[in-house]
């Protein structure tokens, strides 16, 4: 015989529901628990809750061509007040003034807020040094490429392959300067001067900045504002850099003057967006063959665009 009594749920479908929300909310919030998502992630971020205390790390890396990333994390790091002090990573050879002097602008900003301490790598020159010695405190590896305090810029002259190909080039201008470093004629003796007082301009500049940054005196850094290398040894001895280290005592550093012990989170950025191919060959643990070509094509980019070269 069929029973009458209905269940719970169907008597109370409402109920019955809300109930197994619950229960579900109750299972997700303790499965969270349990793998500690309501703890702090490897970089000092929560999914609930307050970032804890931790150092920011700028990565500038390869040739300097654009300052938009850079000059944005330092930015979201400026005002992120869960960081309490940043290191700059500089591995990179320099490159375009104009960027390479946002960067230097954007540390300034920085270093008005919170402590910044700079760790060179293999080589932080020309543009590389220059962003980053507005740091409150340099460190470099005895054999770090560092320096190369100067301006450049270069000029490609194919006029006269295109002739013997028998193809003819001609430019109107409002002036005689407007086509300045053409590749397709010689630079006049008034161009020339032109360029190279603008270059000046830009040197002056750099080396400016750098002397007051660094509390140079006019006489030390026009010694050495020629475009010369050195060692980081060498950068020690001329008052470039404060330290010889690495970026564990560049850490080490920041984390006293900034009063944190123990294991402190780092906030990496700016973050690097692989391409698919990228991300394929990771997976599959195959070796990059593009590095160092890819650094020197993208270096002679830079000069074949006629963009002042800080270096």
């Amino acid at each position: 015989m069929p029973s009458t009594s209905q269940s719970f749920a169907a008597r109370h479908p409402g109920l019955f529901g809300l109930a197994i929300a619950v229960a579900a909310v109750i299972l997700v919030l303790g499965i969270a628990a349990a793998c500690g998502v309501f703890g702090h992630d490897a970089e000092g971020d929560s999914l609930f809750g307050a970032a804890e205390p931790r150092i920011g790390v700028v990565r500038i890396e390869g040739p300097i061509i654009d300052a938009e990333k850079v000059v944005a994390f330092i930015r979201k790091l400026r005002d992120d007040k869960s960081v309490k002090g940043v290191v700059l990573r500089v591995n990179s050879p320099g490159g375009a003034f104009g960027p390479s002097q946002e960067m230097y602008m954007a540390v300034k900003k920085l270093g008005a807020v919170k402590p910044v301490v700079a760790s060179f790598s293999a080589v932080a020159a020309s543009g590389g040094y220059y962003a980053a010695c507005p740091a409150g405190r340099i460190f470099a590896n005895p054999g770090t490429i560092t320096g190369s305090i100067g301006v450049m810029t270069q000029f490609a002259n194919v006029r006269d392959l295109l002739q013997k190909l028998g193809i003819d080039f001609e430019s109107l201008t409002t002036g005689k300067l407007k086509d300045a470093g053409s590749p397709f004629k010689p630079l006049t003796d008034d161009q020339r001067a032109y360029l190279k007082g603008l270059i000046d301009d830009l040197n002056k500049q750099f080396s400016g900045d750098v002397a007051r940054q660094r509390k140079l005196a006019k006489d030390a850094i026009a010694a050495i504002a020629d475009g010369r290398a050195m060692t980081g040894a060498r950068a020690l001895e001329l008052g470039l850099v404060d330290e010889l280290g690495g970026q564990e005592e560049a850490v080490d550093y920041l984390k006293k003057e900034i009063g944190l012990t123990g294991d402190v989170p780092l906030l990496k950025g700016p973050k690097k967006i692989k391409s698919l191919l990228e991300k394929l060959t990771s997976s599959l643990s195959l070796p990059d063959l593009r590095g160092m070509a890819l650094l020197t094509v993208l270096s002679e980019l830079t000069s074949a665009q006629f963009l002042p070269q800080g270096r």
